[in-house]
């Protein structure tokens, strides 16, 4: 019998940008009590739907979060985790052996200087829902089919006569055409997600930049 794994699943999830809802979340949770389950939270500020609270309804679960997403501290590696006392024990038990980004004082420092910071933590993820919100309408305008995002990007799928004869391919094409103007996107060649690009939201100036280049692109 093969070991048992586990089951990891991000909400809101990475490159989809989609979330499922809390009750989902714990059916699952309920029907692999023989697991531990892991629910990576990484953009759970920027819309999710959080399942801390089941944490004191069910051992087998574990959530862990990040600084490096709505607190904008990606360089300094801070993560944490909610669990039972066991499975945080587990985690303390081996974490010097698999982390290979232990803390320094910097980043203690600066991470808990972040935490008690709520007011601009809070604003600032306003900010970006408000804008992520608004080019998702501006794209939608355009044509593209976009996600329902809960995180700090969009997903979005080119569509229109431009694109339609093969839109995976298409799709690459935009994207190569924003990076030679300087406009950094993600392009995934993978299956499934092939016909989307990942939009990462930045200031509004920078928002604006790049819809006016879809939209010459588009009416060449």
């Amino acid at each position: 019998k093969n070991p048992n794994g586990g089951v990891v699943i991000a909400n809101p999830n990475a490159p989809t940008s989609i979330a499922e809802s809390a009750d989902f979340i714990e059916d699952i949770i309920k029907h692999n009590q023989d697991s531990v389950v892991i629910i990576d939270e990484a953009y759970v500020d920027f819309g999710g739907e959080s399942v801390l609270p089941l944490i004191k309804k069910y051992d087998n679960l574990l959530v862990v979060r990040t600084f490096s997403k709505s607190r904008s501290m990606a360089g300094m590696r801070i993560g944490y985790a909610f669990g039972n006392a066991e499975l945080i024990k587990a985690l303390n038990d081996v974490k010097y052996s698999f982390n290979s980004y232990t803390l320094n004082m910097t980043a203690i420092t600066t991470g808990a200087a972040s935490a008690l910071d709520e007011e601009y933590f809070e604003k600032t993820c306003r900010k970006i829902i408000a804008t992520r919100e608004e080019y998702k309408e501006k794209l939608e305008k355009l044509g593209f089919y976009v996600l329902d995002s809960k995180t700090n990007f969009l997903f979005a799928s080119p569509r229109g006569a431009k694109f339609d004869s093969n839109r995976a391919e298409e799709t690459r094409k935009l994207f190569e055409a924003l990076k030679k103007e300087n406009i950094f996107v993600r392009y995934f060649n993978k299956p499934r997600i092939n016909e989307f690009l990942r939009i990462t939201i930045g200031t509004p100036e920078q928002m604006e930049t790049f819809i006016k280049f879809i939209e010459n692109y588009i009416n060449v």
